[in-house]
């Protein structure tokens, strides 16, 4: 039995403990919260034996064996290399870090203190993306990958209204980019592996984060082509086109459906059967890397983490998107 403890009491936690309470060594142990009572609320709810309003506290605690981050971006280096510094494993949403030189020091704390670090990317451990990975010979040689996710966000309309709330604030180091953006970019990285430049563009805000934008990603003979957005909705699928034919997966950030639609008009479907609870794939994976005493996962590892990092920072630098955390 692996037990956990949770930082952040949102919506993407819940979600997580609910995949997590579909596999049999999962424990959600102990809730991290800045407020008693809500860290309370949270526990009681989710049967959670243990509260803390005091992170070193719970860092500390003989109670946890592995920590699933879902706090603020900003926060998420600090919090990391804290409870990893106990022993601590640790599983941690996606962006995983601000920039490059905060996830350097993450890896650098969990291979120091021999525990598990991962980035919570459930797209690319998920068995439609498995689907994907399996057949891309199919498609002949590959000439574009190209990636959609925009989603215009719930927190949008009170922005407009003249309440700035974290989605879109710098110092949380948020933004299009961070927040939805990385989910095309991390399932390029680990297909086709780092390109060899990148241009960026972007729309920024006047709170100072970026509501939309785009990039094209240099791989000789393809190109990646990526667009995102936090202020528009789009139902546009994602496509990587071959020479055979082309792929179509429904959603990038959590594929239902994959199909190759082949020159001669035939088309093959590729979609594998998937719990309804998709974070449960990276919780699996997480907690099978514990028991196996590895560090990192073949899949969302050390060097694909770092990669995409440095396209979101090299991305940031061309649109002009600072954050407090780079200074």
């Amino acid at each position: 039995m692996i037990r956990f403890g949770i930082i952040g009491t949102n919506q993407i936690t819940e979600q997580f403990i609910q995949a997590g309470q579909q596999l049999e060594d999962f424990k959600l142990e102990a809730v991290y919260s800045r407020t008693e009572e809500r860290a309370q609320a949270f526990a009681s709810k989710y049967g959670a034996s243990a509260i803390y309003t005091d992170l070193e506290t719970m860092a500390q605690s003989d109670k946890i064996d592995a920590v699933y981050i879902a706090s603020p971006n900003s926060y998420h280096s600090e919090q990391a290399v804290r409870c990893m510094k106990h022993g601590k494993h640790v599983l941690c949403e996606k962006p995983i870090a601000s920039n490059v030189k905060e996830l350097q020091q993450m890896i650098a704390a969990a291979q120091e203190h021999g525990v598990v670090l991962m980035e919570a990317m459930k797209s690319t451990l998920m068995p439609n993306f498995q689907a994907v990975q399996d057949n891309l010979h199919k498609l002949g040689k590959i000439r574009k990958y190209f990636a959609s996710y925009c989603q215009y966000s719930s927190r949008y309309d009170a922005y407009k209204a003249g309440n700035v709330m974290n989605a879109f604030m710098p110092a949380f180091s948020n933004g299009g980019l961070m927040d939805l953006g990385v989910y095309c970019l991390y399932p390029m990285v680990v297909l086709f592996g780092k390109p060899d430049g990148v241009q960026a563009n972007a729309v920024m805000l006047e709170s100072g984060v970026d509501g939309e934008g785009s990039m094209i990603a240099r791989y000789g003979e393809m190109e990646g082509v990526i667009m995102y957005s936090k202020i528009t909705p789009s139902s546009l699928p994602s496509e990587i086109q071959g020479e055979a034919g082309y792929m179509v997966i429904d959603k990038i950030s959590q594929p239902h459906s994959v199909q190759i639609h082949y020159r001669d008009g035939s088309v093959e479907d590729l979609t594998r059967p998937q719990v309804n609870e998709t974070m449960m794939y990276e919780t699996r994976a997480f907690i099978d890397l514990i028991k196996s005493g590895k560090q990192q996962s073949e899949v969302n590892t050390f060097a694909n983490s770092l990669t995409v990092m440095e396209l979101m920072d090299e991305a940031r630098k061309q649109i002009g998107l600072v954050y407090p955390a780079d200074l």
